[in-house]
């Protein structure tokens, strides 16, 4: 038996798939675009952070060595004890827009004092 198509059968649903699918993989690449751009993000505040803690426990500025390393718009804070140096950078980012909601990053490190005395 041989079937024949019905007129307007499949025709066009393709196309119509294709544009209602793009724009979903669309987003979800830049999904993963922004979360890679994050993810970045937490790594140098995380390196800054460790390498201010250690620069202060030293007696270098260690505020200074965390801002060099932090990513742009970071805040560095360094909080001391007798026997520690605690640094914590923060920074919001916004990997898609400036008028999308950012992305709140915090990272901080503890360092030993050292004694820096001669020797």
């Amino acid at each position: 038996m041989i079937r024949r198509r019905r007129p307007g059968g499949d025709a066009g649903h393709a196309t119509a798939e294709l544009a209602v699918a793009f724009p979903a993989v669309l987003l979800l690449l830049a999904a993963v675009v922004g979360g890679v751009y994050a993810a970045v993000a937490q790594v140098r505040c995380v390196d800054a952070a460790r390498e201010a803690a250690l620069a202060e426990a030293r007696g270098e500025a260690g505020a200074l060595v965390g801002a060099s390393r932090a990513p742009e718009g970071a805040r560095v804070r360094i909080d001391t004890t007798a026997d520690t140096v605690t640094a914590v950078v923060t920074v919001e980012v916004r990997p898609w827009a400036e008028w999308l909601p950012g992305v709140p990053l915090r990272a901080d490190a503890t360092a030993a004092r050292e004694d820096v005395g001669v020797r």
